[in-house]
């Protein structure tokens, strides 16, 4: 799914995602996701952070997109 999918089904959250697609222009630009986790727990997040290896990230969806 593209990240603006994931922000308007979880706004203002903290979500786990694996990336599968990016491309490179001036930095990198993610084009399309997995949802792993939504993380509702705010205590959790730096966890979650500290496992996200690879492609996997956390990220916020209220963080705004560049087009």
């Amino acid at each position: 799914m593209k990240w603006e999918e994931v922000c308007k089904l979880h706004p203002n959250q903290y979500v786990k995602l694996n990336i599968l697609d990016f491309c490179i222009a001036d930095e990198k630009i993610v084009m399309y996701v997995t949802l792993i986790l939504v993380i509702d727990n705010p205590n959790m997040v730096a966890k979650e952070f500290l496992r996200a290896k690879g492609n996997t990230i956390v990220y916020h969806t209220g963080t705004e997109s560049r087009d």
